[in-house]
């Protein structure tokens, strides 16, 4: 999920918007459409495996607060139907940057610059989507403090990663002036969320790596 949303989501926009130049970021959609259909892809499956996340971790974590998991995969699914509306934007930017007979009354520069808004428009649902995708890092946070089999450590990066995407995307909305200062501050405690992810896959490799015990079968 990771990986698929980083391509999505900060490689792929950083590729084809030019800021501040619909002409450009249209000229962009034409020559890498490729790409950007891959990026389209890539981020279907991220929000999908989400769900598939969130109800593995609630699996994980239910025993220690159920509120607590239920509140976590409720944050997850709300921020689902931003995210696959959300894919929507990019797909109308596309349509128009290739034009077509149907957009033949507009002209190109009138359909570049609508484009260029479709895209904008992607960012803005993505800030939507975001406070959902630090809410739900907060229950699991306090999920993996008290569940005494998780390093405690991992739930404080995961609420301070929870509170910067929140702060992130408020800012984006109130305060757009100061967005990408605000971006740029919020990447370290961001990357706190990774904390888990690298916790687990050392949890499950190293079981699997651990050698089993072979029992002798009992004299008959």
């Amino acid at each position: 999920m990771g990986a698929t949303g980083a391509f999505a989501l900060q490689y792929v926009p950083r590729a084809l918007v030019v800021p501040g130049d619909p002409a450009a970021t249209a000229d962009r959609l034409r020559d890498s459409e490729a790409l950007f259909r891959l990026g389209l892809a890539a981020e279907l499956i991220s929000t999908i495996t989400f769900i598939f996340t969130a109800l593995v971790l609630y699996r994980l974590f239910q025993r220690v607060d159920r509120t607590l998991a239920t509140l976590m995969v409720l944050f997850v699914l709300l921020s689902v139907p931003i995210s696959l509306v959300n894919v929507l934007s990019e797909v109308v930017a596309m349509l128009l940057a290739t034009g077509g007979n149907a957009l033949s009354a507009f002209g190109r520069s009138e359909l570049d610059t609508l484009a260029f808004v479709a895209m904008r428009l992607h960012s803005q649902g993505f800030a939507l989507a975001e406070i959902f995708w630090g809410l739900w890092l907060m229950p699991l946070g306090i999920l993996a403090m008290r569940s005494g089999f998780a390093p405690r450590v991992i739930g404080v990066l995961l609420i301070v990663a929870g509170s910067a995407y929140v702060v992130h995307a408020f800012t984006s909305f109130v305060l757009p002036q100061y967005a990408s200062v605000v971006a740029n501050i919020a990447l370290l405690p961001e990357a706190g969320e990774i904390s888990i992810v690298v916790w687990l896959l050392a949890t499950r490799f190293g079981a699997a790596s651990r050698p089993k015990l072979e029992v002798a079968a009992a004299p008959s």
